[in-house]
């Protein structure tokens, strides 16, 4: 008995192809095949063509199709903080402006500075994205709607949330984020202590435990200034990465966001633990926290991915930015040119950045079977002229606003840079009333 051939929902074809798969192939005038939110064929244009012509095709003549990239470290709803309070330490930043005004935050203003971040995102070539944040609930409710793939948790904290108020309260929070999601294809909750000089030993060890329980990320900001990681020394005799690993709590599970100021001993932990870093360049270098020895962290073997952080200390979160950043920063902090090469700093924003969420398997290259998050930018322009090596040109001379196409889960949710999923004129709208009032809350 024949099988009956799979049916294709969808084509994407275009002139370069870049899977991100373990060999880094590189096709031309190829595409994909799409049924459902699956990836079943990839061939050249003319093959898909025939075999599956009663499918949707998306085209783009001088199309470039690579995996979305993946925003791994960031705090969406802080978009409605854009420019607030610039060119200030990270802990003045924190406690003199974010905190005072986070305390008046409420669900409906997250739940639209989110939609303003995923519009940005989908815009700028991202297709998924892991945030932690106040008022998970509506993160992750701006999510579901927005047809992007999220990793979502609520920040605690020792003291009262303005989200949750006590920390019991918390706990019940995020009891409710996991059972809401339980089912989602798209959005998976997370474990967020907000970092070990906001949270006590037993603290981090509970949410330590509940991640153990949920199989769930564990997010955590870890040695991002120098204050920190001397507060921690005072405060328990060792550096952030090694209370933690005293406490039990490094594993594979964790996502340590930032890691700049870690010693030897530091990344020798990281690898042996199978903690997972996330690079946050532009707001590390924006706050003066410093430059994260990215380099040696990979040479060690620790899973690095890429991460924008929040827009009130980036002011964006275009993974394009970051990619050209991270590459050209660490070439000039460490004198030599072949450092974070653009093969190694796209692989970051992609396939490591899958294997820190733990969804390599999943997203972060084109492969058969894998879920079909993809974006398709337009070559024809005059900064991506010509063209010799496809890496080369993603890191340093492509921008977000080149992105054409995005397709998440098998959804086409930008079209010819148009959303399909969210309203950006009425997010816009809204953000303009949010801004008012936020002016009104520094008052």
């Amino acid at each position: 008995m024949m099988m009956e051939k799979q049916r294709a929902d969808l084509l994407c074809l275009g002139k370069y192809l870049l899977t991100m798969d373990n060999d880094n192939t590189v096709m031309e005038n190829s595409g994909i095949a799409i049924s459902g939110d699956e990836i079943i064929a990839i061939d050249s244009a003319e093959n898909l063509r025939q075999k599956y012509p009663e499918a949707e095709c998306l085209e783009e003549k001088h199309g470039l199709i690579m995996p979305g990239l993946i925003n791994s470290h960031t705090h969406a709803a802080m978009s409605c903080f854009r420019g607030l309070a610039d060119d200030l330490p990270l802990m003045q930043w924190l406690q003199e402006y974010i905190f005072p005004v986070e305390a008046q935050l409420t669900g409906d203003i997250v739940y639209q500075a989110s939609l303003l971040s995923m519009c940005e995102m989908i815009k700028s070539g991202t297709t998924s994205f892991c945030d932690m944040y106040l008022f998970a609930k509506d993160v992750a409710r701006a999510a579901d709607l927005s047809g992007m793939r999220a990793w979502v948790g609520e920040v605690l904290y020792d003291f009262p949330s303005p989200s949750y108020g006590e920390l019991e309260n918390g706990f019940a929070y995020v009891d409710e984020l996991f059972a809401q999601y339980e089912n989602n294809e798209r959005v998976t909750i997370t474990v967020d202590p907000h970092a070990v000089y906001t949270c006590s030993p037993a603290l981090l060890e509970r949410l330590g435990a509940l991640a153990r329980e949920r199989n769930a990320r564990y997010v955590i900001h870890l040695s991002e200034t120098e204050d920190e990681v001397q507060g921690c020394l005072d405060a328990y005799g060792n550096t952030p990465v090694q209370h933690l690993e005293k406490l039990g709590l490094l594993n594979e599970r964790v996502i340590a966001d930032h890691c700049v100021h870690v010693t030897a001993r530091d990344i020798q932990l990281l690898a042996e633990r199978g903690v997972k870093v996330v690079h946050c360049v532009e707001s590390n270098m924006k706050l003066a926290s410093g430059i994260a020895p990215v380099p040696e962290m990979i040479e060690k073997n620790v899973t690095v991915g890429l991460g924008t952080d929040g827009s009130a200390s980036n002011n964006d979160v275009d993974m394009f930015g970051e990619m050209t950043t991270v590459a050209k920063i660490h070439k000039v902090h460490g004198m030599d040119p072949t450092l974070m090469d653009a093969k190694t700093t796209l692989l970051a924003a992609t396939r490591k950045n899958g294997e820190v969420l733990g969804v390599a398997d999943q997203i972060g290259s084109l492969e058969c079977g894998k879920k079909a998050d993809l974006i398709m930018l337009d070559l024809d322009q005059p900064h991506l002229t010509p063209l010799y090596n496809p890496f080369s040109h993603l890191v340093y001379a492509a921008r977000g606003s080149d992105v054409m196409h995005s397709v998440i889960n098998g959804k086409v949710v930008m079209k010819n840079r148009v959303l399909t999923t969210i309203d950006e004129r009425a997010v816009k709208a809204e953000m303009g009333q949010i801004a008012t009032n936020v002016r009104q809350m520094m008052a």
